[in-house]
């Protein structure tokens, strides 16, 4: 397939635009969804069509082999809108026989996860976030055995890049231009990330692999993503930093985030007190083994952690930005 089209559902957020960019750089014709206009690159068409309205949007974007679901609901709104939206998205890939490529998370775990997540590790959920993501991808995988769709999610751990919105702009480097990090668990223990563009370009690797006809009906791929422990995600941030010219004059400060303060909050905000109840994610050390999606793809080029988190905080630093390149 010379020029095999991709619908990529929440283009504007993002996953969703670091989806645009890396499908688009791939030689695709990109069709986004958003319900506001953002910039986008050569090759990327705009589509303002709601994604409740699955007869307009199928037709818009008739001849997609592949949809990307990049919709993802306020925190605190997860209990009503996360299950109608997901359903919204399956019903487009349907409508169009396509594959739909979902990003997963660790939440299906829940707080008993071991070490590290393999591809048959079990999935209890555990809270009520996890419950919800299990029940989504276990419609997901039934609506696949109809026969009009197939569908692949791709596992990974904490986002971070590609602009605002992750534990690393809402947390860690939050309060950098003066000296201060904040880090939400242990320092010693290990935590899963992703850097968003080599996540989105995962993406595209299971995108071709699908659009080629070679991909089951359903699959379950996990993406390793980086490991760190608490102390080499600072101290990679801060080297980060100092090389985009910012050192505090009186060193680094470091301080944990005052859980018992956000659950107080979280009486009065439920945002807040959603983030209180997934806090366990940073008491449970964890790391991903991407064998799945490796053996699916073969070995994808990665960013190295110093790179990713440069450019990452780039992206957030009144700074002139780095080249993308994987070093």
């Amino acid at each position: 397939m010379s020029h095999p089209t991709v619908l990529i559902l929440g283009a504007a957020g993002r996953l969703g635009s670091a989806a645009v960019q890396a499908f688009a750089a791939a030689g695709w014709r990109v069709l986004a969804q958003q319900r506001k206009t953002t910039p986008l690159p050569a090759g990327a068409e705009a589509v303002t069509i709601a994604l409740g309205d699955t007869a307009a949007l199928a037709a818009r974007a008739a001849g997609a082999r592949i949809v990307v679901y990049g919709v993802n609901p306020l925190y605190d709104r997860w209990d009503a809108e996360l299950l109608p939206l997901a359903r919204q998205g399956m019903d487009v890939a349907e409508a169009l026989g396509a594959t739909l490529l979902l990003p997963g998370n660790v939440y299906n775990y829940g707080p008993s996860m071991p070490p590290l997540l393999r591809e048959d590790t079990p999935q209890p959920g555990g809270t009520s976030k996890g419950l919800q993501r299990c029940a989504m991808e276990a419609e997901l995988r039934e609506r696949t055995g109809r026969g009009r769709m197939k569908a692949a999610i791709i596992r990974a751990g904490d986002f971070y890049g590609c602009g605002r919105g992750s534990w690393l702009d809402e947390a860690i480097a939050k309060d950098i231009a003066s000296g201060k990090l904040v880090y939400p668990g242990p320092l010693d223990l290990p935590h899963a990330w992703a850097y968003l563009p080599d996540l989105a370009r995962a993406f595209v690797a299971v995108a071709g692999r699908h659009a080629n006809g070679a991909g089951p009906a359903f699959e379950d791929l996990l993406f390793a993503g980086h490991t760190l422990t608490g102390r080499e995600m600072l101290a990679a941030v801060e080297a980060a930093a100092s090389e985009l010219g910012l050192r505090p004059a009186n060193g680094w400060r470091v301080s944990g985030m005052p859980w018992g303060l956000i659950r107080v909050i979280g009486l009065f905000k439920p945002v807040m007190r959603e983030l209180a109840r997934m806090s366990y994610l940073w008491r449970v050390p964890h790391a991903i083994d991407g064998s799945s999606l490796e053996r699916a793809v073969g070995v994808l080029p990665t960013t190295p952690p110093a790179r990713a988190l440069r450019l990452a905080l780039a992206d957030l630093l009144p700074v002139a930005p780095l080249p993308r390149s994987v070093a």
